[in-house]
């Protein structure tokens, strides 16, 4: 309001002097003035910075953003985390009921950036603005296991087939319908890409449209969902802006995304959520979805237990004692490891087990062993790769760990960094490099699978317990900036 009474006073103030000057400078000095006035209108990212408030419209969805057993949480959430806290501000997040509220909302200025999973497309480049490319994605065919598999377009005529609305989908779809005439689909507006696809592992619906990211993730949960074919060429994923002469905010977001992907932020946050979605077996995933339901309610207040006792989450020693032993008591290996959470004797002893073929026990002294590994991992690693590194060290010794790192580190990359020890751990089997280590040769590669099983099964767990899921708000969320910090 000062800022309007300030532009009227000098308004006042032009039209004053143009009086006084004579009839051919009058046009030009008051046009002068009032373009001096408009000029002093501060740029979007300074009224962002001024307010304290970066405004953000995105999708729930397991790609998007969506409330997890810890809050909010998701891989555009995180991104946009990050630059809410580069701009020194608050990130104010909604999640309206469709993708076209969400491009509304971009388009008339409603939010500020769109951080939703959007494809880049030419038609939407011709109503917003697109930041850098962070991801690339196909868009695929998805059929339920057991039914036939389409191969071409013409295989979903006459066949139950639903995108959402105003999605690239749907448009894709449009420029298909050119050269199959017949091709039919519903556009919905109802629902999330989510759930079409359970729609389809459930037999609702034949076929469904969704992007590759969605699928790598959403077939952990609906392990009946398959791929067919691909409707396109990859397309590049970005941040939506509100398409005008005010590019300040634009270009925050291409040095924000230059930073992150130089100092390697952007590989660690998908890894972060992608990352388990590498490996992926059938049979497991659904056998395991199906032992969640029958064997875990057995042992779940044990593993609830346990995680009071080393504030670990129950969810992560369940994943870990399923890896071990499939919740099996009188698991046993060759090397003569036993129980659910797979101890070694001496192990045992010194954790005061003395059953281990006790679930009660073994679990509890799984914990404190996984706590214990954790609790020595360097403290300038941070969350998740504290975790997943611990995860390593409970399967192959905490010696082999710190060995990995500094390969890592004389190979020029980031220690602290699980995705760069991952690529390490297999030289271990190297003599050229495990001769130079304190604990010498080492089977690395076993922990890269052992690491993934578990981050998965720890997914799905959290995906299983966390439901029936916290409303969506389409009001703003707000949440500190320090969280995004804990959750790299």
């Amino acid at each position: 309001m000062s800022r309007l009474r300030t532009a009227a006073s000098k308004i006042r103030a032009a039209l004053r002097l143009a009086t006084s000057l004579p009839a051919r400078l009058m046009g030009a000095a008051v046009l002068a003035l009032l373009l001096a006035t408009c000029a002093q209108r501060p740029s979007l990212l300074a009224q962002i910075k001024q307010l304290g408030v970066l405004r953000v419209v995105t999708r729930n969805s397991p790609t998007t953003f969506y409330f997890g057993p810890h809050g909010p949480t998701g891989f555009e959430y995180d991104l946009a985390r990050l630059f809410a806290d580069s701009l020194g501000v608050r990130l104010e997040i909604y999640a309206p009921l469709s993708l076209t509220d969400v491009l509304t909302a971009v388009g008339k200025g409603h939010a500020d950036v769109g951080a939703a999973g959007l494809s880049v497309t030419a038609a939407r480049e011709q109503h917003l603005r697109f930041g850098p490319p962070y991801q690339y994605v196909t868009q695929k065919v998805i059929y339920r296991n057991g039914e036939a598999e389409p191969n071409s377009p013409a295989d979903l005529i006459g066949h139950r087939l639903t995108v959402l609305a105003d999605s690239s989908h749907a448009a894709r779809l449009a420029d298909l319908k050119r050269q199959y005439p017949a091709l039919a689909w519903t556009a919905t507006d109802a629902a999330e890409s989510q759930e079409l696809l359970a729609q389809v592992a459930h037999g609702d619906l034949d076929y469904a449209i969704a992007d590759s990211n969605e699928f790598a993730l959403d077939r952990r949960y609906y392990p009946e969902l398959r791929a067919a074919f691909d409707l396109n060429k990859p397309e590049p994923l970005a941040w939506a802006f509100r398409r005008n002469g005010d590019l300040s905010l634009y270009q925050a977001a291409i040095a924000f995304f230059a930073r992150i992907r130089a100092d390697g932020k952007l590989t660690q946050i998908t890894n972060r959520y992608y990352g388990a979605s590498e490996v992926f077996d059938y049979v497991g995933t659904r056998t395991f979805i199906h032992d969640v339901k029958t064997m875990l309610p057995r042992y779940q207040p044990w593993f609830e237990a346990a995680a009071e006792k080393t504030s670990v989450e129950w969810q992560l020693l369940a994943a870990i004692g399923y890896q071990e032993s499939h919740w099996n008591p009188h698991a046993v290996s060759p090397t003569g490891v036993r129980g659910v959470m797979m101890l070694t004797l001496d192990t045992a002893g010194d954790l005061g087990v003395d059953n281990r073929i006790n679930p009660k026990q073994s679990i509890i002294g799984g914990a404190q062993y996984f706590a214990r590994m954790e609790s020595r991992i360097p403290a300038e690693v941070s969350e998740p790769d504290r975790t997943w590194m611990a995860l390593a060290a409970y399967n192959i010794g905490l010696g082999h760990i710190m060995d990995a790192r500094e390969i890592t580190r004389e190979r020029g990359g980031n220690p602290n960094r699980w995705i760069d020890v991952r690529a390490s751990l297999p030289l271990l089997t190297e003599k050229k490099w495990y001769s130079q280590t304190k604990y010498g040769y080492a089977r690395g590669d076993e922990p890269l699978i052992y690491v993934a099983n578990i981050r998965s099964y720890y997914s799905i767990l959290n995906w299983i317990t966390s439901r029936p899921k916290e409303p969506v708000p389409e009001a703003p969320t707000t949440a500190s900036n320090e969280d995004v910090a804990a959750k790299q």
